[in-house]
């Protein structure tokens, strides 16, 4: 899908990908949120992933996410394709990786456009691309003292 813009002339930012980013520190709603701030947004989607306390039925006490070297280099590719397929005005993106407990973010993601329904859509994109395409593992530890590795987020 081609980027439209709702005047003649209109044109995206020079550089929509405003933030993107792996991290081993607590990572900021409000980071991200400024980050995609842009006059010409009417819609900013916002995603935020937390650590919850199961999964599959078992209790999780504790996970771990690691990434490949390769990780930022694949979340900007995701990024990218993102703002080829969507009026993307501003894009940010960030996981932590590294030990986490019930209730810490685990990643941010935020979109703006020109309307809230591509805003949705960009958003809804790029996080399922991230999770999906990002070398990032979750290894997860539960309550009963197994554990289990899930593949890309």
């Amino acid at each position: 899908m081609a980027p439209t813009y709702d005047h003649p002339g209109e044109r995206a930012a020079a550089d929509p990908i405003r933030l993107l980013a792996i991290r081993d520190t607590p990572l900021s709603l409000d980071e991200v949120f400024r980050a995609v701030g842009d006059d010409a947004a009417g819609g900013t989607a916002l995603f935020v992933g937390t650590v919850r306390n199961h999964d599959g039925g078992a209790d999780v006490d504790a996970l771990g996410y690691s990434s490949h070297p390769s990780a930022e280099a694949e979340l900007r590719r995701v990024a990218e394709k993102v703002v080829a397929d969507y009026p993307v005005r501003a894009l940010a993106a960030v996981h932590r990786v590294g030990d986490l407990t019930v209730g810490d973010l685990a990643v941010v993601v935020a979109v703006s456009c020109p309307h809230r329904a591509e805003a949705f859509d960009a958003c809804r994109k790029l996080i399922d691309d991230l999770k999906h395409e990002v070398p990032i593992w979750k290894h997860q530890r539960f309550s009963d003292g197994t554990e289990e590795w899930v593949g890309a987020c």
